[in-house]
């Protein structure tokens, strides 16, 4: 993979997740990623043109965007509300399976602690970047826009399309906070600002905004869904299976696991919202409201 040139001071090298470079006094690059090679790829890039890596910024904690933080050793910069699940390899696998995860089950485990060397709040400017809130997908989602350029680094606050189609539903851990971002980011697409998701193309204008919508539609019909098959008790673990089939997800152990994090979301938003209740039948079940 070779460098892409977004503006006179920014570069993306794309991959999953694709990485942003911004450089002005000094290099940084957002959300380093995984991959036992990605670590000498990012250098072999950056020296060609001459530039070093001297910090780093992360939209989340989730290992697949940090992995090779440590292989880098420059200091990381993240979220307050990520900083422990950076650092924590169990923590890590708290968020994304729900306790600790068997070994090997989770693609992009890994065992090691991540060393953060400082944490920022939404809205701190950070070489030349300003820290926009876009939680839903985790605790501390962040984006980071370059006004400059008018590109705005969205991490996994929207997925491209291909992604959704692979797993069904978008991985969130409330999915009011991931809608209200996505309206967010909407807004974002109006004033015609660059949109780069940390899995997908970068999209700008109409196909932003389409995206987006695809992003928001899965979501609420995620919801609909749920509540539809909820009119007879059923697990967690059968809404995952069920969703999966009715959108044409791939099925696998590991996206039947994931796909249970953002299930249990909905569930806890539709319980909060009187809509469903807590049911015992030779297991714990769940069950729309007459």
């Amino acid at each position: 993979m070779a460098l892409e040139k977004l503006g006179e001071n920014l570069y993306l090298y794309p991959g999953s997740p694709s990485t942003m470079i911004k450089v002005e006094e000094n290099v940084v690059i957002i959300d380093p990623g995984n991959g036992s090679k990605r670590h000498k790829e990012l250098r072999r890039e950056l020296r060609k043109i001459n530039l070093e890596i001297d910090y780093m910024l992360s939209t989340h904690g989730h290992a697949d965007h940090i992995a090779i933080a440590p292989k880098l050793g420059k200091p990381l910069f993240i979220h307050r509300y990520e900083f422990s699940i950076a650092e924590s390899p169990l923590n890590r696998e708290l968020l994304t399976f729900g306790s600790k995860a068997p070994k090997g089950f989770l693609v992009y485990q890994f065992p090691q602690e991540v060393r953060v060397h400082g944490v920022f709040d939404w809205n701190d400017v950070l070489f030349g970047l300003k820290a926009v809130e876009l939680s839903g997908h985790s605790p501390g989602m962040t984006g980071f826009l370059d006004e400059e350029n008018g590109v705005l680094y969205a991490g996994d606050s929207f997925f491209g399309e291909r992604v959704i189609q692979s797993v069904g539903l978008p991985y969130l851990v409330e999915p009011e906070l991931f809608k209200e971002s996505i309206r967010k980011l909407i807004g974002y697409a109006e004033e015609g600002i660059l949109l780069i998701p940390s899995h997908g193309r970068a999209v700008k204008g109409e196909e932003a905004l389409k995206l987006l919508e695809l992003n928001l539609q899965r979501v609420e019909e995620g919801e609909k869904k749920i509540l539809e098959l909820l009119r007879e008790p059923k697990s967690v673990s059968e809404l995952s299976y069920a969703l999966a089939k009715d959108f044409g997800a791939k099925i696998t152990p590991q996206i039947l696991a994931l796909n249970q994090v953002p299930i249990r979301a909905i569930i806890a938003d539709l319980y909060n919202r009187d809509l469903i209740e807590a049911v015992i039948e030779n297991d714990l079940k769940w069950k729309a409201k007459e």
